[in-house]
């Protein structure tokens, strides 16, 4: 593994181990709930809106590092964008991770998850949170 290879397993290992905004929401005003059929990981995503804004959101679940993290990662990129810049950021992310796409520098620390694309197997446990929250925004 080369230096940035090391660095992002440790950012991924961090935040599965001390995942960010798990838990309950108080008060929300969508909550989705997901699955992954082809492994069983699972995701509960509760989102607050505000002036057309992802004012809170927190995730409860459990499924592999990639999937935790990866969810873990989304609610502290996400939290306090417009919906507008969570749809793009969220479009960014998915096709980063399916199709290989040169990530923005505006995914922040969801750029780490930029090799997943090479392990077709890990893809929608990446993506799973992500999916959630767009269904969220719908």
């Amino acid at each position: 593994m080369d230096d940035l290879s090391d660095l992002y397993a440790e950012v991924i290992m961090d935040h599965q181990r001390h995942p960010r905004n798990f838990g309950k929401l108080e008060s929300f005003d969508r909550e989705v709930q997901m699955t992954n059929s082809s492994c069983g990981d699972q995701i509960s995503l509760q989102v607050k809106f505000e002036n057309e804004k992802i004012k809170d959101l927190k995730f409860t679940g459990m499924g592999c590092a990639i999937s935790m993290a990866s969810a873990s990662v989304m609610t502290e990129v996400m939290k306090g964008l417009s919906i507008e810049e969570a749809k793009r950021f969220s479009d960014e992310f998915l096709e980063m991770v399916k199709a290989g796409k040169t990530p923005s520098d505006d995914l922040k620390d969801a750029k780490v998850f930029e090799g997943v694309h090479k392990y077709p197997m890990r893809v929608k446990c990446a993506t799973l949170a992500w999916h959630a929250l767009q269904k969220a925004m719908e």
